[in-house]
């Protein structure tokens, strides 16, 4: 008997990477009744342990470390690094689990195709979706979808508008694009790793592997004895940034393992991409082993994946386009609600076909831009949201924004949309006068938004007076309520001690007037100049250190004051996060005095921010 089963949410994500489970988790901590469905058994996408892309972001290589995405993300990856050292996929896979099933007011779905929608007036009614492992045929009906599919597949079956290759240079003036409109996408890639074994270690490849010359292979850097000359390249100019990102056969590898197939649409062709980039990852892995001395005698393949990650596909179409001209000029949009900062990455179109060609071309980005929310939903489909790859921007602006950090904080932003939407009863576009709004709300939950700052009327810290224990020139105690929760062009933004006595340093904090506080919001150090990132790269794990950062405040103590009398004392212990949310009954005091014990190594305290209010939200995790 067929089993059927149909459910009601105010917001339906679908798509479970990054970029959908962060907007999954800010719908629901922002009280929408939300369900998030994935097609796979664990979340996290291309940076989940199908795929293992690591999580590259707006800092570019750790060249703008102050540009690292916080919110959601960086909660995610904090929770995996203090309980994940030797950067284990499994535990990475978890973590995401753990955060989308303890999370109140989230239903997901997991293993779970979407295989149809119902459109009436453009408007999504419902998904049709078929989860294998239960043999269940569901419906999932909602006024607010979010398409997080990376294909914009959603948005395709209800027929919104898309785009897929490169627009004409004509089109947006700009400089990298093509003279004629084309159907080009960047390919597929499968990943591997290989180790060490410290003696010999001999390959016998499949019958179906390709055969690979070194001359086939003279421009993708493939090996532990020498780097091939580039200078001979259609496109020599890249070399630096080619060089300085492949890998040697000891590392993690190759994201030049890639193929766009021969059709018109790459996504029917997936199947068929993947068997011929199987063939061609056993004959590069064939050709490091058997043909020639690459430094890799000893070398054992420890995985390899089987799901190749996707680049590019669809991008579905919104109220505005995002371009490489809006890129290059930093943009800086009265709407934005995330930012991205990596250059712009265009990959060679067809892969390994295109073997006289470096695999990259990349025009670099020295500074950041911001997205406007009008990117973040469909121009023709009244309910429907975008996020991560298929948000709407040009080809040019696609292979920067792609990169999954920016897609992750995107997600996000789509996701506290969509709550707001539902609050106020509007449609997308519909939240347009309330994008203020929105974009306070974000950074009240850590995100980061170039150029805007708390301007959260809600928020009673704004008018408070702060003093401290101690504190270093450039540090001062007031810093906490300038609006910015992370060091800046070169500012600290935040109180930071002398030291840290065996008391404890206290950071004060006196109200203009007695009120009934019930949340207090902290944010804390945690020096972006280390990433977090799950990775099998060896020299990306050496850029990190081991467990959560040192700067962290790891024990504390909060006193609520009437009068100069304590009436509540808070104490939080063994604290692993950046952004603290402290809910609490509701207390009448006129001061708050916060004594920070000890960090996780570091001598000295730093407080970005601090906040107070009166009625506690509902993003608690």
């Amino acid at each position: 008997m067929r089993r059927e089963e149909h459910r009601t949410f105010d917001v339906v994500v679908v798509g479970g990477g990054m970029s959908g489970l962060c907007a999954a988790l800010a719908a629901a901590r922002n009280g929408a009744e939300t369900a998030l469905v994935h097609a796979r058994p664990v979340l996290g996408g291309n940076a989940s342990s199908e795929v293992r892309v690591h999580i590259s972001s707006a800092t570019d290589g750790m060249r703008k470390p102050e540009l690292e995405e916080g919110g959601i993300l960086y909660e995610l990856m904090l929770a995996n690094k203090a309980r994940n050292p030797d950067f284990v996929f499994s535990l990475w896979d978890m973590t995401l689990f753990e955060a989308a099933k303890m999370q109140r007011g989230l239903t997901l779905f997991l293993n779970t195709v979407m295989t149809d929608c119902s459109v009436e007036n453009h408007t999504v009614q419902s998904i049709a979706c078929y989860q294998e492992t239960t043999e269940k045929h569901l419906t999932l009906s909602a006024p607010l979808f979010v398409d997080a599919t990376g294909n914009g597949t959603l948005g395709y079956f209800a027929d919104a508008e898309y785009r897929q290759g490169s627009e004409a240079r004509s089109e947006f003036g700009e400089p990298h694009a093509p003279e004629q409109a084309n159907n080009e996408r960047m390919g597929n890639t499968i990943l591997f790793r290989a180790i060490d074994r410290g003696h010999p270690v001999p390959f016998t490849p499949p019958a179906f592997a390709k055969k690979l010359s070194e001359h086939d292979l003279r421009f993708r850097v493939h090996s532990n004895r020498h780097r091939p000359d580039f200078s001979m390249a259609e496109n020599p100019e890249d070399y630096a940034r080619v060089s300085a990102t492949s890998s040697s056969c000891s590392d993690y590898g190759y994201w030049w393992i890639e193929l766009m197939g021969d059709g018109e649409d790459i996504i029917p062709d997936y199947e068929d991409i993947r068997d011929e980039l199987y063939a061609y990852f056993w004959g590069v892995w064939d050709h490091i082993k058997n043909g020639g001395d690459h430094g890799a005698e000893n070398y054992e393949l420890v995985w390899v994946g089987a799901l190749p990650g996707m680049r590019e596909s669809r991008r579905l179409v919104g109220d505005y386009i995002l371009n490489e001209c809006d890129i290059a000029a930093h943009r800086m949009f009265d709407d934005a609600v995330c930012y991205g900062g990596w250059g712009v990455d265009l990959h060679v179109a067809h892969g390994l076909k295109d073997l006289d060609q470096l695999p990259s071309r990349v025009w670099n980005n020295d500074e950041y831009y911001t997205i406007p929310y009008r990117c973040f939903y469909s121009r023709n489909i009244t309910n429907l949201f975008l996020a991560g790859r298929d948000i709407s921007c040009s080809k040019l602006a696609f292979a920067s924004t792609r990169i999954i950090g920016t897609c992750a904080i995107g997600g996000q932003a789509a996701g506290t949309a969509a709550a707001l939407c539902h609050r106020y009863g509007c449609a997308p576009r519909g939240l347009l006068p309330r994008v203020g709004e929105l974009q306070q709300l974000l950074l009240k939950q850590d995100c980061f938004l170039p150029g805007i700052r708390n301007a959260d009327e809600q928020d009673l810290a704004r008018g408070a007076v702060f003093t401290a224990s101690s504190h270093t020139e450039g540090g001062e105690p007031q810093n906490v309520i300038n609006g910015i929760s992370r060091s800046f062009d070169g500012a600290l933004n935040g109180w930071r001690s002398a030291g840290i006595s065996p008391s404890g340093e206290t950071l004060c904090m006196r109200l203009p007037k007695p009120a009934r506080l019930s949340e207090l919001r902290l944010t804390f150090d945690c020096d972006f100049r280390y990433p977090l990132r799950i990775t099998m790269a060896p020299a990306r794990q050496k850029q990190q250190r081991p467990g959560v950062p040192m700067e962290l405040v790891r024990d504390y103590d909060i006193v609520l004051m009437r009068n100069r009398v304590p009436l509540r004392r808070i104490s939080v212990r063994g604290n692993i996060q950046r952004h603290n949310v402290v809910a609490f009954e509701p207390t009448e005091c006129d001061s708050v005095e916060f004594l920070f014990l000890s960090t996780h190594g570091a001598e000295q305290v730093t407080v970005f921010e601090v906040r107070a209010y009166e009625t506690a939200g509902q993003d608690l995790h």
